[in-house]
């Protein structure tokens, strides 16, 4: 088959969506498809996204060059609003800021007239795809609560995937993710400074909260206990992984989480919040991670379990590694999924 994948490109911002991108592209070819994947450039301008969704759905892309493509499988949004007869849509999230992340109170004037239009442009064409999925059960449920459309969850396996592996316990909790408010690893440093185990923190990562992060450890003084890792690459993302006695992930609201998948494949067990999303999807409490309450109190009650109980911690990171085999995550199962017949 010939098959177009439309998908964002944001310049120079890089992250767990162009692994899901490439990752497809990729699995769909390996399978012996032709693939090309149309990259639509994204600005979060309300003024460029307006532009961006007129000149999406006037692209008819049946047959481009007058080269007939067979199926259309478009990721994210703006790009759904491409027309094509057989379009799947494999929703990674709709325009958070106008759906879950919407504030009426902080909103400015731009955004406020922004989110009726997208509203509609998602009715127009999430609608009338010939089959609809998310790439998870919250993505799915938001779609839902949001635009009255049902999709089904459909997995995918994280980047490089085959490669985590579990080794021995070298004694701390990990987390590696965007320095961001809404990954609230300022959550976890409140936590540990409550925490009368002396369990240890490694936060590895960039972004725009990682001066206030440093601050916040020197303040509560728990430097001898937390570090700020910074930009890490994947071998040493591998071996912190296998190494870890857990691995936290209290992210708020999450689409999918691949930090709880790869957890998982490196058997660890996972400490997540009640409001994170996606995690709960994979987490099952006492069996392979903690559901905390997102509260320093709470989240210092899990780290020392996982810290003090070393055997059942491993125990719990075994279980999670048979979970998700369990739960067949793999690309060829999503191809089929993608490429069912009409």
């Amino acid at each position: 088959m010939r098959l177009l994948v439309t998908a964002n490109q944001t310049p120079f911002v890089a992250g767990g969506a162009n692994h899901h991108v490439e990752g497809l592209v990729a699995a769909l070819r390996e399978h012996g498809h032709q693939v090309e994947c149309l990259r639509l450039p994204f600005h979060y301008d309300e003024h460029h996204i307006r532009r961006q969704m007129a000149y999406a759905e006037g692209l008819e892309v049946r047959a481009p060059n007058d080269v007939a493509v067979d199926r259309v499988i478009s990721l994210q949004f703006p790009g759904y609003g491409v027309s094509h007869p057989e379009h799947v849509v494999w929703l990674m999230h709709q325009h958070r800021v106008c759906y879950e992340l919407y504030d009426p109170t902080a909103a400015s004037a731009a955004l406020r007239e922004l989110r009726p239009e997208v509203e509609a442009y998602d009715a127009r064409h999430l609608a009338r795809a010939r089959w609809l999925f998310a790439n998870s059960p919250r993505v799915a449920e938001r779609l839902r609560e949001h635009s009255g459309l049902t999709a089904e969850p459909l997995y995918h396996p994280p980047h490089q995937a085959e490669r985590f592996t579990c080794a021995d316990d070298w004694g701390y909790v990990f987390y590696p993710s965007r320095l961001e408010s809404l990954k609230r690893q300022a959550l976890l440093i409140q936590a540990v400074a409550l925490c009368r185990e002396p369990v240890r923190l490694l936060l590895a990562g960039q972004g725009s909260q990682g001066a206030a992060l440093a601050a916040l450890i020197e303040k509560l003084g728990v430097a001898d206990r937390v570090r700020l890792l910074g930009h890490i690459g994947e071998a040493e993302k591998l071996t912190l992984y296998a190494h870890a006695t857990a691995v936290a992930f209290p992210s708020f609201d999450e689409d999918y989480g691949y930090i709880t998948l790869e957890a998982m494949l490196s058997a660890k067990p996972v400490i997540t919040c009640t409001d994170s999303g996606g995690p709960l999807a994979f987490v099952e409490p006492g069996v392979t991670g903690w559901i905390s309450e997102p509260t320093p109190e709470a989240m210092a009650v899990a780290l020392e379990e996982a810290w003090s109980h070393r055997a059942r911690s491993r125990e719990m990171g075994r279980a999670g590694r048979s979970a998700y085999a369990e739960k067949q995550i793999t690309w060829p199962r999503v191809v089929e999924r993608l490429l069912q017949p009409a």
